[in-house]
């Protein structure tokens, strides 16, 4: 029987409708830069996927891995023409952080609200993202985090996804087994592959072709005697 369902964050409950390039034009614009939407964007992508895996500690990373995501900015720019000594970084890099714990910024996939009532009460709901504690108020800006019995966010138990010691910790909040959980996620590594070789069940949240409003009958299917 199923008893408790995990889900990643971004990709799968919340997204950025405007996408992550015209952030950080609008905030480089109030810095008095310029740049290009998509180049942005391609950037990003490009800078996050060369940043490589934060180390997993297990212990609380208390600056929410600041310097990680300053790393990250300062690659952004330099990709698309904009070095430090250009302007004054500092305030636009903590503005920039700070931007995306804003209410507007985020924002719930349509099917995210009806699957979390439909779940809520009756089975054990938590959160497992590689995110940092500017979830917490993304999350309550959305009007979600009450459906949410645990939350491992990965700068706070110093672990991220694939890593199955992420599962094991909110597995283990839950007071569940892994033949008990299901986690629902929209990475085929971070979530799919990492939640199967863990032991849980796997709810592949592929879009456009499939949130996560096919979720309840998945675990009804797991749950129903064969």
């Amino acid at each position: 029987m199923i008893r408790a369902i995990l889900f990643d964050a971004a990709g799968t409950l919340i997204h950025l409708p405007r996408g992550v390039g015209w952030h950080y034009r609008e905030v480089l614009a109030r810095h008095g830069l310029s740049a290009d939407e998509s180049r942005l964007a391609t950037a990003f992508a490009q800078a996050f996927k060369a940043a490589g895996p934060r180390v997993n500690t297990g212990i609380s990373r208390p600056d929410d891995d600041k310097l990680w995501w300053r790393a990250l900015v300062l690659h952004v720019l330099a990709t698309c023409g904009h070095q430090p000594g250009q302007f004054a970084f500092d305030p636009f890099f903590e503005e920039l952080y700070a931007h995306f714990a804003e209410p507007g910024v985020w924002e719930l996939y349509p099917e995210a609200i009806p699957v979390l009532e439909q779940l809520h009460g009756r089975y054990k709901l938590a959160i497992l993202s590689n995110f940092d504690r500017r979830l917490y108020p993304v999350l309550e800006n959305l009007g979600i985090r009450r459906y949410f019995d645990a939350f491992l966010i990965s700068s706070e138990i110093g672990i991220d996804k694939p890593d199955p010691r992420a599962f094991t910790a909110a597995m283990a909040s839950l007071g569940v087994t892994p033949r008990e959980t299901i986690h629902a996620g929209d990475d085929p590594a971070h979530d799919w592959q990492a939640a199967e070789q863990a032991g849980l069940h796997a709810y592949r949240v592929q879009r456009p072709s499939q949130g996560l409003e096919n979720l309840p009958a998945f675990v009804q299917s797991l749950s129903s005697p064969t």
